[in-house]
């Protein structure tokens, strides 16, 4: 059992109070789960030249993420090698004179984290092992992901499915047409089951509601999702559904999960009037009438129309803190003004977003109560209970074989 928890989780239900509000569980998520496996720090058309960088944070960790003289994408921890003091603190802009300075002593790195310059140091002192200290950065389909870990999974799974879903959509070619974050008073497993069902769209996402088919029960939108999956064929556009969550066939890749959805009728994307708002992306000839979803590990999940997409990265901060950045995404070429207005294509997930704050604040609210337990997931919820009983097999909460029997029985 974890440090802090009383009652055991139960499969198919929500989980007990603790792991929602007990700040010893989330550093054990922390050192156990979130420090261990990847996330999307961005897209790299924000580093189009040397020495431009952003920074990418987790809990109370912040990274620089850079682009070298060469071209190479880095990602650097952002604490000084001599007494710790962060080296960047502006969220981004473009390193001058070709490196990074702390702001306390002076130490001076390169773009590629390499200790450039360490002032009245003694003649024990080793240049060569004081750089800045990488993690691992990989690059699929424009999307960068990082990760802590010494050996983190494999991303062969990722990589095919992103190909499939983001390549498809055109990612590898597209740039960053606005960026938002929604500062979120809950904690970051309660904005990820929120993501992970649409059994609250209809209440709670009106907007949303009237565009998207999966805000319906499968018994009423399963005609209109075969519909559009057809139409999508016949354009030659094959993303194919997949899903790693709770599946025990793939030791060592990281989790992946790839979902097609159709628009309601009369909807081509997501906008207030259901017409386009970008240029099309990627191989898409002409809109098809859907909708892709995809995660890739436990804190960083995609949505993209034919015409545009999104990049959601939670942010978990604390017990009781989350940020969502979201990042919206066009093609290349596409120029603000002239090819899409802002305003037009950011509306639904600006407001969406500041929808699902306010039920996610709520919903701590209720889980901070001494009188909450644990509610059973509905019919609409499988993605979310099946998160969650992944996210307690990784704990080692659960063992594999349980949780493939939980799912099962569901």
């Amino acid at each position: 059992m974890l440090a802090g928890t009383g009652m055991p989780p139960r499969a198919g239900y929500s989980l007990p109070r603790e792991f929602y509000t007990d700040a010893a569980i989330f550093e054990q998520d922390m050192e156990r789960m979130l420090l261990k496996h990847w996330f999307c720090a961005g897209h790299v058309s924000s580093l189009p030249k040397a020495g431009d960088y952003f920074l990418a944070e987790l809990g109370a960790e912040s990274v620089i993420v850079c682009r070298a003289a060469d071209g190479q994408l880095h990602a650097l921890l952002n604490v000084c090698r001599h007494r710790g003091s962060r080296v960047c603190v502006a969220r981004a802009g473009t390193a001058q004179g070709g490196g990074f300075t702390c702001p306390y002593h002076a130490w001076s790195y390169g773009l590629d984290g390499r200790l450039r310059a360490a002032r009245e140091m003694p003649a024990s002192f080793r240049h060569e092992d004081a750089g800045l200290k990488r993690l691992a950065l990989r690059v699929l389909e424009g999307l960068i992901f990082i990760s802590f870990a010494a050996s983190p999974p494999a991303l062969d799974d990722a990589a095919r499915a992103l190909a499939n879903a983001a390549g498809t959509h055109g990612w590898a070619n597209a740039t960053v047409a606005h960026q938002a974050r929604f500062g979120i008073g809950a904690n970051w497993k309660l904005a990820l089951e929120n993501y992970m069902e649409c059994y609250h769209c209809q209440p709670a996402h009106p907007e949303f509601a009237r565009r998207h088919a999966n805000a319906r029960p499968w018994a009423q939108a399963a005609d209109l999702e075969r519909s559009a999956h057809e139409r999508s064929r016949a354009l030659g556009i094959g993303i194919h559904s997949v899903d790693h969550y709770a599946l025990e066939s793939l030791p060592g890749q990281e989790s992946v999960s790839v979902l097609r959805s159709a628009l309601l009728p009369g909807h081509l994307t997501g906008s207030a009037d259901g017409q386009q708002v970008a240029p099309l992306m990627g191989a898409f000839p002409q809109h098809d009438g859907n909708s892709t979803y995809f995660d890739i590990g436990p804190i960083s999940d995609f949505l993209a129309y034919a015409d545009h997409g999104l990049i959601y990265r939670f942010i978990p901060r604390s017990v009781d803190r989350t940020e969502l950045e979201v990042i919206w995404l066009v093609d290349a070429a596409a120029e603000a003004g002239r090819d899409y207005d802002l305003e037009r294509l950011s509306w639904l997930w600006q407001l969406t977003s500041m929808e699902d704050k306010q039920i996610i604040e709520r919903n701590q609210e209720g889980v901070n109560s001494r009188y909450y337990e644990p509610g059973q997931y509905s019919l609409q919820e499988d993605y979310a209970s099946r998160f969650v009983a992944w996210y307690l097999a990784e704990l080692g909460v659960t063992s594999p074989a349980q949780r493939t029997g939980a799912a099962a029985a569901r």
